[in-house]
């Protein structure tokens, strides 16, 4: 008589056994799972805030109008509350870099990190035009 082995048969305990070890992975999981989620959102927003502040500096370098160059530099964070964007912009003197900067409060939306809230910045430079 042959006596098969079944690997794949759990007793009581094995099955109690993953229960517990899930209860343990399962906060680690979703917390790098969030973590993710926040990282991406932050970068995306980063991106989008340096893109605006080269357009802006383009505006700039252009024109020499600092309102126009505000106005592109908000209207081109397409993904941000354009409120909440502040420029600042520096002297735009024929053949000077001239810069844009733009700041961006970036509020986390899972609060059980513990820097929920910072400041991001961009500056965008271009050469002004005579």
């Amino acid at each position: 008589m042959v006596h098969k082995f079944n690997s794949f048969r759990r007793t009581r305990s094995d099955r109690g056994a993953a229960m517990v070890e899930f209860a343990i992975i399962a906060p680690l999981l979703l917390l790098l799972v969030f973590g993710i989620i926040e990282f991406g959102r932050a970068y995306n927003a980063q991106n989008t805030l340096t893109h605006a502040a080269r357009e802006g500096a383009r505006e700039y370098a252009i024109t020499q109008d600092a309102a126009a160059a505000e106005i592109v530099a908000k209207n081109a964070a397409t993904s941000l509350n354009k409120s909440l964007i502040t420029a600042t912009l520096s002297a735009c003197d024929p053949g000077q870099p001239a810069s844009v900067t733009l700041q961006y409060p970036f509020q986390l939306r899972i609060a059980f990190f513990p820097v929920s809230n910072f400041t991001m910045q961009s500056e965008g430079v271009m050469r002004c035009g005579g």
